[in-house]
């Protein structure tokens, strides 16, 4: 028995990478606060094979631009939510490229920024909150950015996406 448990347990984490899928879901802004900055997004997400899902990167879905955003981050990003805020997903937002200047507009001032989010689910409206760390250490709320899931890109088959070649970040 305890065999068969873990031959299932092995095949599990070989096939977990496999099965592996990046998708593109696309939203639109659902307040004002969120349509000054940023209008819409695409976000690239990874699902793995037990359906958990995360963000790989950011783009703007009606002006040409992407940043890479990476999971984790420090825990004082939760702290400097609002009360009563429950976001638990941090992603840091690497400052390459279309990063530095996603930080700049999000959290004017801020040497880094974060963004947190709760679960994020197909079909769901999504709430980012921006956190900047300032020069002399403090963490600081942003902004809110409220958004209306819009749809799910479709990609060729076999089609891998591209990095839009007129974008800074390819450059």
């Amino acid at each position: 028995m305890k065999r068969l448990a873990t031959g299932l347990l092995l095949l599990a984490f070989m096939v977990g990478p496999a099965a592996a899928e990046t998708r593109f879901w696309a939203y639109d802004a659902a307040d004002r606060v969120t349509q000054a900055l940023t209008q819409g997004i695409t976000i690239e997400i990874r699902r793995n094979f037990f359906g958990a899902v995360s963000v790989q990167r950011l783009f703007s879905t009606t002006a040409r631009g992407s940043a890479e955003i990476r999971r984790g981050g420090p825990r004082e990003t939760r702290a400097a939510l609002p009360a009563g805020v429950r976001a638990n997903d941090v992603y840091g937002i690497v400052k390459e490229g279309d990063g530095r200047g996603l930080v700049r507009a999000l959290c004017p001032g801020a040497d880094d920024a974060w963004l947190l989010t709760g679960r994020i689910r197909q079909g769901d409206p999504i709430t980012l909150h921006a956190v900047g760390r300032w020069t002399d250490g403090t963490y600081r709320h942003c902004v809110t950015l409220s958004y209306t899931y819009r749809g799910e890109w479709t990609l060729p088959e076999g089609a891998a996406p591209q990095p839009d070649e007129t974008s800074p970040s390819a450059r």
